[in-house]
């Protein structure tokens, strides 16, 4: 062997363990998650940069297969059409946007103000063409706040009655309406709709195909706990989950939640939906967005053979 040829088989042995240490890093990044986590724009900002559409490449390259963004319909239409090309393109899911961004926080759906009743209709009459231009399917709906003249039974009536008039405009484009309670005790004070049983109620009164639960675990832990009895029971009205640990509203493993045996047992049960990640992340820069996404491959069930 000439000293080309040993200079050339030294180097490759040399590089040999790096290579093979990338390329499985590479794997490991590209391997799908078992659940359709939904991350947002942001959570990966400082790894991608703040372009919108290289910061679902990211997530994609990362193994997510599914997104949600809240103030879509906020966005230039140009925007949202980009948004939604690249998803097809990648493969990836749309998970809920906002319906009611804006307008939710305040007496609409309890009270009897007729006025504040159809804007709420008006608004759902808005969103159905930002849902379809971004192939998205659920629209996050909060029915207000607690009207405090009212009895809390005309409340729930008022609700449930105004909620069939919104099913009547989203449900002949195949949207559904995904019913968020939001905890009272740490973020959302005076909302109407905050336990599981509650909108399990309301949605069986409602009684539509359009018109079911996002179950977001963060504030359902906060509100009640219990969390898997709670799944089970209101099971076949929930279409949506959202995740985020408590306290604090980060990532799993950074609070109190068991979230591996919450995601093995929706696993179990054969949810396929999407698993929105509301929350922020726990730590900062680079490192912090490193890992949100260690913090999902720890808690993520173990595929079915």
């Amino acid at each position: 062997m000439d000293r080309r040829q040993f200079a050339s088989a030294t180097l490759a042995a040399t590089l040999a363990p790096t290579l093979v240490g990338r390329q499985a890093v590479a794997a490991e990044r590209s391997q799908r998650f078992t659940l359709n986590y939904a991350p947002h724009f942001g959570m990966f900002a400082r790894s991608a940069g703040d372009d919108p559409l290289d910061q679902l490449r990211y997530a994609a390259d990362q193994g997510f297969r599914a997104w949600e963004d809240n103030p879509m319909k906020d966005r230039p239409v140009e925007q949202q059409s980009a948004i939604a090309k690249e998803m097809e393109r990648l493969e990836m899911k749309m998970g809920v946007i906002s319906a009611l961004k804006g307008i939710w926080n305040a007496v609409n759906f309890s009270g009897d103000n007729q006025t504040a009743r159809d804007e709420i209709v008006n608004t759902m009459r808005g969103i159905v063409d930002v849902a379809r231009r971004v192939n998205a399917t659920y629209l996050t709906v909060v029915p207000g706040l607690v009207d405090p003249k009212l009895p809390r039974d005309y409340q729930m009536a008022n609700c449930i009655d105004l909620l069939k008039r919104c099913c009547d405009v989203v449900e002949p484009h195949g949207l559904v309406m995904v019913l968020e309670p939001l905890n009272r005790k740490t973020n959302h004070p005076g909302v109407l709709l905050h336990s599981s049983p509650q909108a399990y109620l309301i949605c069986k009164a409602v009684g539509r195909d359009s018109c079911k639960i996002l179950f977001d675990i963060y504030h359902q832990q906060i509100t009640e706990g219990n969390l898997i009895p709670n799944i089970d029971r209101c099971w076949d009205e929930i279409a949506y989950f959202q995740c985020g640990d408590n306290p604090g509203r980060r990532e799993p493993g950074t609070g109190e939640i068991n979230y591996r045996t919450v995601f093995a047992h929706l696993h179990r049960r054969g949810y396929a939906g999407i698993m929105g990640m509301e929350h922020q992340n726990a730590g900062k820069g680079i490192e912090g967005e490193a890992a949100v996404i260690k913090a999902y491959r720890d808690v993520d069930p173990e595929p079915v053979a």
